[in-house]
């Protein structure tokens, strides 16, 4: 009685020994399971931004576009584009090509908009819509709107006028020459190996650069890439202007600290030819 006992409580307990072993698992794996989900979440949440995008919006496409847009809000007409809207559909249309654009899908989507339909019918089935409109959003927002410009009057006396229409500078001071090296995305070894996300102006030495957008100085100073230059953040954070290769004796207007508001239009520095 007393063998069979034992091997009954034998059994038993290695029967509750596989339960809970079993049972622990379970737990661990819901668990994990729990804390995958959790994780997994808080990477979704954190990936509520696009982290990189192709703009290769032509020239083309952009002056159609902004055209539209200007044209259409001073003429006060009955229905209004927004530019940014239009070239996000257009990227549907051309799977963000710009090479394919065509003329007729411009068109097309206007004469829609006319006859009373709206964005949000037009747009609802397309997949990426939203994506590119906050692509290009990002890259053109504030480049047209309402802004304030000084103008001198037939006494001498200077007024403000509101207008509407590109609020975006040369960062070329107007009437000094200089020429265009297109080297956006060429590659770079210094430091590091990397892309050039950016492209150089070339002109003379004290050539006054001014600010292409208002904004915030959130760099000014020495950097090892770009020599003597100031970064600017848009207001609504979504751009960031490196200003480089300023000049070596006196890189900045006067007065300008790190913290200080810049409008658009505002010298802001001079050209030069430091570091690299």
């Amino acid at each position: 009685m007393l063998i069979k006992s034992f091997k009954l409580n034998k059994k038993l307990f290695v029967l509750c020994l596989v339960i809970t072993v079993l049972l622990s698992s379970i737990a661990v794996y819901y668990s994990f399971a729990n804390s995958a989900i959790a994780e997994e979440a808080e990477i979704e949440e954190k990936k509520d931004f696009i982290k990189w995008v192709d703009f290769n919006v032509t020239a083309e496409v952009l002056n159609l576009t902004a055209k539209l847009d200007i044209d259409s809000h001073n003429g006060k007409e009955d229905v209004v584009y927004d530019w940014i809207e239009l070239l996000a559909f257009l990227s549907c249309k051309n799977g963000g090509n710009f090479k394919s654009f065509n003329k007729n899908d411009l068109n097309s989507l206007i004469a829609e908009l006319k006859n009373g339909q709206t964005m949000e019918d037009l747009t609802q089935n397309m997949k990426f819509y939203d994506y590119y409109y906050e692509s290009y959003l990002a890259v053109l927002g504030g480049f047209i709107g309402n802004y304030s410009v000084e103008v001198i009057q037939e006494d001498g006396s200077k007024v403000f006028q509101e207008k509407y229409g590109l609020k975006a500078f040369l960062p070329i001071a107007k009437n000094y020459s200089f020429s265009h090296y297109d080297d956006f995305g060429n590659s770079r070894s210094y430091g590091f190996k990397r892309t050039h996300l950016g492209n150089d102006l070339m002109g003379s030495i004290g050539t006054p650069i001014v600010a292409v957008e208002s904004g915030v100085i959130e760099n000014l100073g020495w950097n090892q890439y770009g020599g003597w230059r100031i970064g600017i953040r848009s207001f609504d954070k979504k751009r960031y202007y490196y200003y480089a290769h300023l000049r070596k004796n006196h890189p900045y207007a006067e007065g300008l600290e790190n913290g200080m508001t810049v409008k658009a239009g505002d010298v802001i520095g001079y050209l030069g030819m430091t570091r690299l």
